[in-house]
């Protein structure tokens, strides 16, 4: 294997955590995961983003940062190859989209001391999907808190994604998962363990499924 730290990443309802699950479970690979649910300010946050966003942000930064503060100290020697379903500069790009510009550049500032401790991935995985196809995704996962998310917040939180990742020329396997279903087409699970088999140089590098 090529890579030993892969990140799979997206916008919401992408399909990150299925793939990662069903990356780890091929590879044997050692999976974080994002511990979303034990955020107490999401809910409240979907009812009341300007009076919620901040301590949203700033309780995902911690969480996220202990997890893969985590990773580094503990060391497995039966799994090589770790996959995260969360890349940490996330933080960063949520902030960016949910929190005023003052609030912005505190925590900005807080995120850029703590993320010089963290290892980068080999590789991001990011999964691309058309805001219908997340809103459909949405529905069919069935969270209360997420099935009044609008429209306008997908396509913001999509172009900060894809604006950081080609600003930053980060080396990226981009899937069009426009159509994308990993559990049921081993056909497009069998795309991105083909894409992992390749030596990348820094950008991205596109992958439609069939």
């Amino acid at each position: 294997m090529k890579h030993h730290f892969i990140t799979v990443e997206g916008n919401i309802g992408a399909g990150k955590t299925t793939l990662t699950h069903l990356l780890a479970k091929h590879f044997n690979a050692r999976i974080i995961l994002e511990e979303f649910a034990d955020n107490p300010f999401l809910p409240k946050f979907y009812e009341n983003p300007q009076q919620y966003a901040f301590p949203l942000e700033l309780f995902f930064m911690a969480e996220r940062y202990k997890q893969l503060k985590d990773m580094i100290h503990t060391k497995d020697m039966f799994q090589s190859i770790t996959i995260s379903d969360y890349l940490f500069t996330k933080c960063l790009l949520f902030a960016k989209v949910n929190l005023p510009e003052e609030e912005f550049r505190l925590y900005q500032k807080l995120f850029d001391i703590i993320h010089q401790q963290l290892v980068f991935p080999d590789i991001l995985i990011y999964l691309h999907a058309p805001v219908h196809k997340l809103q459909q995704n949405i529905r069919k996962r069935n969270r209360e808190y997420e099935q009044s998310i609008p429209d306008e917040y997908l396509y913001n939180i999509q172009e900060t994604y894809t604006s950081y990742i080609k600003q930053h020329n980060i080396k990226t396997i981009f899937i069009d998962a426009s159509n994308a279903d990993f559990l049921g087409n081993e056909k497009h699970l069998q795309v991105v363990l083909d894409a992992l088999d390749k030596d990348y140089d820094e950008g991205q590098h596109y992958f439609t499924l069939p």
